[in-house]
C-alpha cells in the first residue's frame, strides 16, 4: 500500500466518524436548545455538507492509480446481474421513499415534520433496506473494479455501516418503544428471511 492508500483509509474512516457524530441525538439535542428554528433546518445542512463531502472524497479516491487485487474471471459481469443492479434498485426505492425526509426538504416546508416507523413495502422484508442495497451494490462494484482503493472504500463503509445500524436500531427502540420492539422480531435487519418472500399475503406488523 501506498502514503495515498493509507491516506484514502483515513479519510473514509474520518468521513464515516463525522457522519455518525452529526447524526447522534446528543449533538441534535445541543442545536435544538440552542435555537429551534435553525434546528429545523438541520437535517438539510447536514445532508448537503455529507452529500459534498462524500463527493469530494470520491474524487480523490478515483484521482491516484491503484493495484488490481483480482484478476478478471468473468466474474465482473455476474456481479452486475446479481449485485449491483438488485443493490441500486433496493437503494433507489429507499431512497425514494424516504428523500423528502431524509435529505431535509421536508423541513423547509413542514416545521416539525411527524416521522412514522413504516413497516409496509420493502419493509416487511428488512428492516433496513437501504443498507442492505447499499451493501449489495458496493460490494458488485468492487467485484467490477477489483482495485485496492475500491477495497479500502468497501471494507470502511461495510464495517461503519454493521456498528452504525446497531447504534440506530437503539434510537429506534428509544423512539418507536414496544412496537419497535415487535418489529425487531419479526423482521430481519439486513438479509430477508425465504418465508417472508414467499408469503406475500397479509402484514407482519400493523401501523403505529
Amino acid at each position: 500500500m501506498t502514503f495515498q492508500h493509507y491516506l484514502l483509509a483515513f479519510l473514509w474512516i474520518l468521513y464515516c466518524s463525522i457522519h455518525s457524530l452529526l447524526a447522534s441525538i446528543p449533538l441534535k439535542l445541543f442545536f435544538e436548545k440552542k435555537s429551534q428554528k435553525l434546528c429545523r433546518y438541520y437535517r438539510l445542512v447536514y445532508s448537503i455538507f455529507a452529500g459534498v463531502t462524500l463527493i469530494t472524497l470520491l474524487i480523490y479516491q478515483f484521482s491516484f492509480q491503484s493495484v488490481i487485487i483480482i484478476q478478471s474471471t468473468g466474474i465482473e459481469y455476474v456481479a452486475v446481474l446479481i449485485l449491483i443492479i438488485p443493490g441500486l434498485s433496493i437503494m433507489a426505492l429507499s431512497i425514494i421513499k424516504y428523500f423528502r425526509l431524509l435529505s431535509g426538504i421536508r423541513s423547509l416546508y413542514e416545521p416539525s415534520p411527524k416521522i412514522k416507523l413504516r413497516v409496509d413495502g420493502i419493509h416487511k422484508y428488512v428492516r433496513h433496506p437501504l443498507y442492505t442495497g447499499t451493501l449489495i451494490f458496493i460490494w458488485g462494484l468492487l467485484l467490477l473494479f477489483p482495485y485496492l482503493n475500491n477495497l479500502i472504500s468497501v471494507v470502511v463503509i461495510t464495517l461503519y455501516v454493521m456498528i452504525g445500524i446497531r447504534l440506530e436500531e437503539k434510537k429506534l427502540v428509544l423512539q418507536f418503544g414496544e412496537i419497535y420492539k415487535r418489529y425487531q422480531a419479526k423482521v430481519p435487519m439486513l438479509i430477508p428471511k425465504l418465508k417472508h418472500i414467499i408469503n406475500k399475503k397479509g402484514g407482519l406488523i400493523g401501523h403505529p
